[in-house]
């Protein structure tokens, strides 16, 4: 890795990292001053939640609101962070190498005394990097707003907590090892966007419309994002093990992959 380049990357970055990191802590911060109010009628809310269609209930992640975490996973983590996550995935993948080969910003890198796979190496580890940042944010305002708004007096499984992080942090882990692979064998920016996009996108639908009945629930199976289940990880349901080391695998198949095409491909300098 090129300590150099990390540094700069990172510096570039850094304003959209925090927007994003930011963003994410400021809605789960106020998921959690709702849940007071919520919690009052939990009994209430949680029949009318059951009362919806099952398909409903496993789309959005729902999985009662009896505890903080089972309400933040319904509001947030089931869904809009999922949307948000993969915007700054694709995105970031794309400008972190398409881009610059694209603009020719590529050659200049290269001229360096340094080697592609260095320069592919830290491209991947800042992509990485932005994603840790984003989430660790996120999971310590929850711990924030645990402190300051719930002070104790309503349910929160901290473990629970920490593993529906680490959950998202490794699904995107993936899907940014996928995407990153896109952008490093691309030369065109907006091809590798569309392309990274569509991939994810596609997958997430699947994952998705799968959810809504079991007749078509086998659209699931050709789908990574089923391996996040934030419903289930808050039931307890779910094999952590498995679905972590799956995601796991994915990522680091797809960055190592993306380095080793990048070092061996043609680029137009």
């Amino acid at each position: 890795m090129n300590a150099i380049l990390f540094k700069q990357m990172m510096k570039v970055n850094m304003k959209t990292f925090m927007n994003y990191a930011f963003g994410s802590a400021f809605y789960t911060l106020i998921m959690f001053w709702i849940y007071p109010s919520i919690g009052k009628n939990v009994a209430e809310i949680d029949a009318l939640v059951a009362a919806m269609p099952e398909g409903i209930m496993r789309a959005f992640s729902l999985s009662g609101f009896g505890s903080a975490e089972a309400f933040i996973s319904g509001e947030y983590y089931g869904l809009i962070l999922v949307l948000l996550l993969a915007i700054v995935i694709v995105q970031l993948s794309t400008q972190l190498v398409a881009k610059l080969v694209d603009q020719g910003s590529m050659a200049y890198l290269l001229s360096t005394p340094t080697t592609r796979t260095k320069v592919a190496l830290t491209q991947a580890v800042v992509l990485v990097a932005g994603l840790f940042m984003i989430m660790a944010v996120t999971a310590l305002a929850g711990f924030a707003g645990n402190a300051w708004f719930l002070r104790g007096e309503y349910e929160f499984n901290t473990a629970r907590f920490i593993e529906i992080n680490a959950a998202a942090f490794l699904l995107f882990f993936a899907v940014g090892g996928i995407t990153f692979l896109v952008s490093s064998v691309s030369n065109d920016e907006k091809r590798a966007l569309g392309i990274s996009g569509f991939i994810t996108f596609g997958f997430f639908s699947l994952d998705l419309i799968g959810k809504f009945s079991d007749k078509i629930e086998w659209m699931r199976d050709i789908s990574f994002f089923s391996l996040y289940r934030p419903g289930e990880i808050i039931e307890g349901t779910v094999n952590l093990g498995l679905s972590f080391t799956i995601l796991a695998a994915i990522g680091l198949v797809t960055f190592a992959l993306a380095v080793f095409l990048f070092r061996r491909r043609d680029l137009p300098l």
